[in-house]
């Protein structure tokens, strides 16, 4: 289905959307729990949203099902910022979502908060330098895949994947503390 997605088959990704939609919704699920609790998203309206810029890569070429949810990890990452940079125009300075980061983005003994536009910005550094750690961050964190997946939607082995998880997560570490 995605072969025919990517020849420009419009009814195929239509068809595509059910299938694939409770994965969509366990990643803004996950995605959301790890935000604070007075944040004003809920999973649908980000499964939604995300549909809609997906609709808009419609025509792109998906690989394989790893390749599709890694692009969906990457759009969803989009509109939880674009989200928060909304808010944070209503009221300067306010209502920026924030989410914790936990032991399975840094090395760091406790989860604590920060701030999603300032995890943006570290990530966009992050992919000057190396554009792959900012995908594995994309794939691993708000995409929620395993080292396997993502080594999959990237083309690159799980070995790879590995040291690239580890030299991104201590690269944002030090870019958030």
């Amino acid at each position: 289905m995605l072969a025919r997605c990517s020849s420009g088959d419009r009814e195929a990704f239509e068809s595509l959307v059910p299938l694939v939609y409770d994965d969509l919704r366990r990643i803004a699920h996950r995605r959301l729990q790890s935000e604070r609790t007075d944040h004003t998203l809920d999973t649908t309206e980000v499964v939604h949203e995300a549909y809609l810029a997906l609709v808009d890569q419609a025509t792109a070429t998906w690989n394989d099902r790893a390749h599709f949810f890694a692009v969906a990890a990457r759009v969803i990452r989009h509109v939880l910022i674009d989200h928060a940079r909304r808010r944070g125009a209503l009221k300067r300075g306010g209502g920026d979502v924030r989410v914790p980061l936990r032991d399975d983005l840094a090395s760091v003994k406790g989860a604590r908060d920060i701030d999603l536009m300032v995890l943006d910005r570290a990530l966009a550094e992050l992919g000057r330098h190396d554009p792959r750690l900012e995908r594995v961050v994309e794939c691993r964190y708000f995409g929620g895949m395993t080292v396997e997946e993502t080594a999959a939607a990237l083309g690159t082995s799980v070995r790879t994947v590995e040291r690239d998880w580890t030299r991104a997560r201590a690269y944002l570490y030090q870019s958030l503390t």
